[in-house]
C-alpha cells in the first residue's frame, strides 16, 4: 500500500473535477445536471413477468377450474370448457394487472421520501434533494446521513456503515487525513461510497461520481435483486384456498356415485353436476381483490402522511396494541423555543419573540454561558432564510444569541479545533475552540447530570470559577428539577480554559474532565394540536402507550400527564434503574404497571423493550429517529420512523414512515389498518355467501334423479362469477369504518382472517337465504307454465321456452340476491344506518353497473344464446326488487338480535 499526501491528493481531484473547497455555484450545478443527469439509479426491470402470470394459472382456485374444464371435455360440453378457460385467463389476467398496481404502488412511495444532502453552493451550506448532486459539489456528512454520491473526503473524520457494498456489518472509519494508493477502491480509507450510511462524526467532501457512475450504480446494472413480498393475510388467505379445493374435490368425487347410484342419473349428468359444482365452489376474485384491497389501503396512508413500505404492514397495524413514543418531535411539535437560561443564583426569562439581550444579561456569568452555546453548536442562522440544522441546536443557538453572542457559523467554524460528537450514551457533545485573546477551551453540553458528573468548579454570581461544593451540585439540581417539572427540557454547558502546554485534546475523555459548570438553558417543545384526543383515542382503542425518552424523568412525567398518557402516578424508570433490571425484571416491569416511562433511556433500552414486549405476546408500534435506533425499529412489529427528523438509516429500517412526525398520524393509521381488515372480512363473506347459491341448484338436480331439470345453466353459473361478482367486492374494500372501530380492543395477531361465524354467515345464513329465493323463483315459474316433476323441458318439448324462462329468472334472483348481500355485509354488527345507505358510492356504481350486466345477459340476442337465457315477464321481473331487501331484512335483523344478546 502506498501513502499519498492527503492535501495534495485532494487538491488535484479538486483540479481534475474543476471545483474549489468552497463548492460550486447554483449555474454550474444546474449545468452539470444536464451534463451528468439526475443522481438515481437506472433500474432494469427483471423480466419477471412470465413467471408471475404462469403463477396466476397454477394457484388452488385456479386448478380447481382446470379440473372442471376437464371434466366438461370428457363429456363433450366444449363449448362450456372453452368457457371455463376464458374464465381462468381473465382471472389470471385480472390477478396480474392488480398484483402489478400493487407493487407500483409501494413503489412509487419513494417519491414521497426525496433523500436530502447538505451541500455547499453559493458560498452557503443548503439542503438540497439528493437526485440533484451532481460530480464536484461539496457535501456535508453527519451522523445518520444515508450517503447518496461517491465522496472523496477532505476534512474530518466518520464512521461509515458499508454493508450494503461488502457485507461487512461493522462500520469501518473513514478519514480525510489519510490517502491510499494502489488497494482497492472499497478499501481506500479517504472514500466514502452511495448507499453506505454515516454512523459516527462529521465530515466534508467532494462528490466525484453520481447515479450509475458510483460503485452502486456499477453493481445495481450488474444484477437487480428482486424479492417478492406475500401479506400474511395473502398467506393465510391461500391456505384456505387450498382447503376450499380439497373440500372441493373431495365433494364433487363423492356426489359422483351419489348422483349414479341413489338419483339414477347417467355418468354424462354426473360429471356436468360434479362439473358445476366445482365451479361454484370456486371463490375466484378472492385473491386479487385482497391484493388490490391492501394496494388501495397503502395510497390512502400515503395521503394522510403515513408512508407504509411494505403492503403487509396494512394488516399488523390493525392488531397493533402497544405504541412506544418518543416525546420530541412526535406527541411535541418539534419547534425547540428557548424559554429561560440560568446562570448561579439566577434565572433569565427568555422573550420567544424578540431575542435582544436586556440588561439583566450582561453578567460575565451570562456571557459566558451564551459562549459555549455559540460554540458547542453546529446549528446555522441564516439572514433572511430558515435556519438549518437539529431543532434543538437551533433553539440553544437562538438563545446564545438572545443572550449576546454571536451566531455567525463561519466564525464558529473557524476557531474550531476538534469536535466530539453528541454520544447517545454519554449525552454528552464537546468542541476545543480558539477563542480570542485567549488559549483554547473545551466547550461541553449535554445532560445536566452528565455534564454535572464532570466538573469540579463552577461560575459564581460574579463570573469567576469557584469549587463546586456539594451545596453548589444541590442548588444546580434543583434548578433542573424547576425546569423539568414545568415540561421543559434542560441541558447543561460547562467549559474549560486549557493551559498553554497543555497539548489539544484527542480523546474526549481528555477533554471532559475538570469541567467549570457555566449555566442551563431551558426549551419548551408544545405538545402537538390534536395529540391529546389522539391519546385518548388509543386507550378507548385498547393500546397502550410508553414513552421512550432521553428527556429528564420531570419532563416526561409532565409531558405525559398533559397529554394524557400517564395519570398523576406513573412508573418513571431511569437509564440507571433500566441497566440494573435483567430481562425477567423488565417483563415483569412492564406487564405490573400499565403507565410507565422510561427516562434517560439509550437507543438499546428501545430494543430490549421490544423485544420484552414481543415476547409477551404484544404487537408493538415503535418509534424512533436515529441511527442507533434501526436495530429497535427493526424489532418492533411496526418499526415507525421520522419523515422530517429521522435519520436516513432509521427511515429505512422503518416500515413506516411518518412525513409530518406526528403521534396522530399513527393512531390515523391504526383506525385504517383496521378498517381495511374489516373490510377484508366483509368481502370474503360476500364472496363466500354465493356458494351456497351456486351449487344448491346442481344438489336439488342431482338429488331429484332425473325429476328435476338443472336450475342453472353452467354458462350461466360463470356469467355471474365472471360478470357480477368481482365489481361489487371490488367497492367493498372501500367501505368506511364501522362506528365503534377504535372502541374495541385489538383483535389477536394470530386470529385467522376467515372464522366459523364468518363462514356460518356466509354458507348458512345469507347464502341460504339467496338461495332459497332463486329456487323460490324458478319453480315458480316453472309451475305457472303447468311443469310438474319429470316433465321434459329440453329440445323440442313445450315446456322448454318456460324451462329457459325459469333458469333466468333463476340467475336474476341470484344476481338480485347478491345486490342484498352486498350491502348486508357492509356492517358486521352495527345497522346499515349507522353507517349510511348511500355513504359508499363505489358500491352504488357497481350495483348500477351489474343491474346493466344483467339486462346485457339477458337481452343481448348473442348473450341469449351463449348462455340459454330468454326475456322475462314485467311480472316476474317485479318480484325481482324484493330479494335484495329481504336478504338484507333478513341480516339486520339478525344483527339487531345479536347487539341486544351481546354480553
Amino acid at each position: 500500500m502506498v501513502v499519498l499526501d492527503p492535501e495534495e491528493a485532494a487538491d488535484r481531484l479538486l483540479r481534475d473535477l474543476r471545483s474549489t473547497s468552497e463548492g460550486l455555484s447554483t449555474r454550474e450545478a444546474e449545468r452539470r445536471l444536464l451534463q451528468y443527469g439526475p443522481n438515481t439509479l437506472r433500474h432494469q426491470r427483471v423480466r419477471r413477468w412470465p413467471v408471475d402470470l404462469a403463477r396466476q394459472f397454477t394457484h388452488p382456485l385456479a386448478l380447481l377450474l382446470w379440473l372442471a374444464a376437464g371434466l366438461l371435455l370428457v363429456v363433450g360440453s366444449s363449448v362450456v370448457a372453452t368457457a371455463v378457460v376464458l374464465i381462468i385467463v381473465l382471472n389470471a389476467a385480472f390477478s396480474f394487472v392488480q398484483e402489478l398496481q400493487a407493487e407500483r404502488a409501494v413503489e412509487e412511495l419513494a417519491k414521497f421520501l426525496p433523500q436530502r444532502a447538505t451541500v455547499e453552493r453559493d458560498g452557503m451550506m443548503t439542503e438540497v434533494d439528493a437526485t440533484q448532486l451532481v460530480p464536484g459539489d461539496i457535501m456535508l456528512i453527519r451522523e445518520g446521513d444515508r450517503i447518496a454520491a461517491d465522496v472523496r473526503l477532505l476534512d474530518g473524520a466518520v464512521g461509515v456503515d458499508m454493508s450494503a457494498l461488502t457485507g461487512e456489518s461493522v462500520p469501518v472509519v473513514r478519514s480525510a487525513a489519510m490517502a491510499d494508493a494502489n488497494v482497492p477502491l472499497l478499501s481506500a480509507h479517504e472514500l466514502v461510497f452511495s448507499g453506505s450510511s454515516c454512523t459516527s462524526g462529521e465530515a466534508r467532501g467532494v462528490a466525484f461520481a453520481t447515479g450509475m457512475a458510483t460503485e452502486i450504480g456499477r453493481i445495481a446494472a450488474l444484477s437487480e435483486r428482486v424479492k417478492a413480498d406475500q401479506s400474511p393475510l395473502e398467506h393465510q388467505v391461500r391456505r384456505v384456498a387450498w382447503l376450499i379445493a380439497a373440500v372441493s374435490v373431495m365433494l364433487a368425487l363423492s356426489f359422483i356415485p351419489v348422483a349414479t347410484l341413489a338419483a339414477h342419473l347417467t355418468l354424462i349428468n354426473s360429471l356436468v353436476f360434479a362439473a358445476g359444482l366445482l365451479a361454484g365452489m370456486v371463490p375466484e376474485g378472492l385473491l386479487p381483490v385482497i391484493t388490490l384491497a391492501l394496494a388501495v389501503a397503502v395510497r390512502q396512508l400515503a395521503g394522510r402522511g403515513a408512508l407504509v413500505k411494505r403492503l403487509s404492514a396494512v394488516e399488523t397495524l390493525g392488531s397493533t396494541d402497544v405504541i412506544c413514543t418518543d416525546k420530541t418531535g412526535t406527541l411535541t411539535e418539534n419547534r425547540m423555543v428557548p424559554v429561560a437560561a440560568w446562570v448561579p443564583g439566577r434565572r433569565v426569562e427568555l422573550d420567544d419573540r424578540a431575542f435582544a439581550a436586556s440588561a439583566a444579561t450582561t453578567s460575565t456569568a451570562v456571557r459566558s454561558l451564551a459562549g459555549a452555546a455559540a460554540s458547542c453548536n453546529n446549528a446555522s442562522l441564516h439572514d433572511g432564510g430558515d435556519p438549518t440544522g437539529d431543532p434543538t441546536e437551533i433553539a440553544i443557538l437562538m438563545a446564545a444569541q438572545a443572550l449576546g453572542a454571536d451566531p455567525n457559523h463561519r466564525w464558529r467554524d473557524a476557531q474550531r479545533r476538534c469536535q466530539f460528537h453528541f454520544d447517545p450514551q454519554l449525552k454528552l457533545m464537546s468542541t476545543v475552540d480558539q477563542v480570542p485573546d485567549q488559549s483554547s477551551v473545551v466547550h461541553t453540553k449535554g445532560a445536566p447530570e452528565a455534564v454535572l458528573s464532570r466538573c469540579s468548579r463552577v461560575l459564581d454570581t460574579g463570573g469567576h470559577p469557584a469549587t463546586l461544593s456539594a451545596a453548589g451540585r444541590g442548588e444546580v439540581e434543583a434548578a433542573v428539577n424547576a425546569f423539568a417539572a414545568e415540561g421543559l427540557r434542560v441541558l447543561a454547558f460547562a467549559s474549560r480554559e486549557l493551559t498553554v502546554n497543555e497539548p489539544q485534546p484527542q480523546r474526549r475523555t481528555e477533554a471532559e474532565r475538570d469541567l467549570c459548570f457555566t449555566g442551563l438553558i431551558a426549551l419548551l417543545d408544545p405538545p402537538r394540536a390534536g395529540v391529546t384526543d389522539s391519546v385518548a383515542q388509543c386507550r378507548t382503542a385498547g393500546i397502550r402507550i410508553i414513552m421512550i425518552t432521553g428527556d429528564h424523568p420531570l419532563t416526561a412525567r409532565a409531558i405525559a400527564q398533559r397529554v394524557g398518557i400517564t395519570g398523576e402516578h406513573p412508573t418513571v424508570v431511569t437509564g440507571d434503574q433500566f441497566e440494573r433490571l435483567s430481562e425477567a425484571q423488565l417483563a415483569a416491569l412492564i406487564q405490573d404497571n400499565p403507565e410507565v416511562i422510561f427516562a434517560r433511556a439509550s437507543p438499546e433500552a428501545k430494543l430490549h423493550i421490544a423485544e420484552a414486549l414481543r415476547d409477551g405476546g404484544h404487537v408493538v408500534a415503535m418509534t424512533g429517529d436515529g441511527v442507533n435506533d434501526a436495530p429497535a425499529l427493526r424489532c418492533a412489529n411496526i418499526g415507525v420512523a421520522m419523515g422530517k427528523s429521522g435519520t436516513d438509516v432509521a427511515r429505512e429500517a422503518a416500515t413506516m414512515v411518518l412525513v409530518d412526525d406526528n403521534f396522530s398520524t399513527i393512531v390515523t393509521a391504526v383506525h385504517a389498518g383496521r378498517r381495511i381488515y374489516d373490510n377484508v372480512r366483509k368481502f370474503i363473506v360476500f364472496i363466500f355467501a354465493h356458494a351456497t347459491p351456486e351449487t344448491v341448484p346442481f344438489l336439488v338436480f342431482a338429488i331429484g334423479g332425473g325429476l328435476i331439470p338443472l336450475p342453472i345453466t353452467i354458462m350461466q353459473l360463470l356469467a355471474f362469477d365472471v360478470g357480477s361478482e368481482t365489481l361489487p367486492a371490488l367497492s367493498l374494500s372501500r367501505e368506511p369504518a364501522e362506528p365503534g372501530i377504535m372502541a374495541r380492543p385489538p383483535r389477536p395477531h394470530k386470529e385467522g382472517v376467515i372464522r366459523a361465524p364468518m363462514l356460518a354467515r356466509a354458507w348458512l345464513f345469507l347464502g341460504a337465504i339467496v338461495a332459497a329465493l332463486q329456487m323460490g323463483g324458478f319453480f315458480y315459474v316453472l309451475v305457472k307454465a303447468g311443469w310438474h316433476p319429470g316433465a321434459p323441458v329440453n329440445g323440442d318439448a313445450p315446456l322448454h321456452h318456460a324451462y329457459q324462462q325459469a333458469t333466468t329468472m333463476a340467475f336474476l334472483g341470484m344476481m338480485a340476491g347478491q345486490v342484498g348481500t352486498a350491502f348486508a355485509v357492509r356492517t358486521q354488527r352495527a345497522s346499515l344506518r349507522s353507517v349510511g345507505v348511500f355513504t359508499n358510492r363505489y358500491l352504488l356504481a357497481a350495483i348500477a353497473a351489474e343491474i346493466a350486466l344483467a339486462a346485457l345477459f339477458v337481452y343481448a340476442p348473442p348473450m341469449q344464446s351463449l348462455l340459454g337465457t330468454v326475456p322475462l315477464p314485467a311480472s316476474d321481473l317485479l318480484l325481482l326488487p324484493a330479494y335484495p331487501v329481504i336478504v338484507w331484512g333478513a341480516d339486520e335483523i339478525l344483527r339487531y338480535l345479536l347487539r341486544k344478546w351481546a354480553p
